[in-house]
């Protein structure tokens, strides 16, 4: 097996449906734009709160993706 490098970059996703749609949402549209995602590590979750009620769930993610890959 050869040798591999990835990079780890963070990402939030949000979703008016809980933790787990944001973080749905911020692979998907991740996955779009980077090619050979690996690995989402939760970092961070929180919610923004409007006339005291959850507004919007958001999940912060580290997502790693291998470089140099040629299929």
């Amino acid at each position: 097996m050869a040798d591999s490098v990835y990079r780890v970059t963070e990402v939030i996703g949000t979703s008016d449906q809980g933790w787990e749609a944001a973080a749905r949402n911020a692979v998907s549209t991740a996955a779009a734009s980077v090619r050979d995602l690996r690995v989402a590590e939760v970092l961070e979750q929180d919610v923004v709160i409007e006339d005291g009620q959850i507004k919007t769930f958001r999940t912060k993610l580290a997502i790693s993706f291998k470089y140099g890959t040629d299929g």
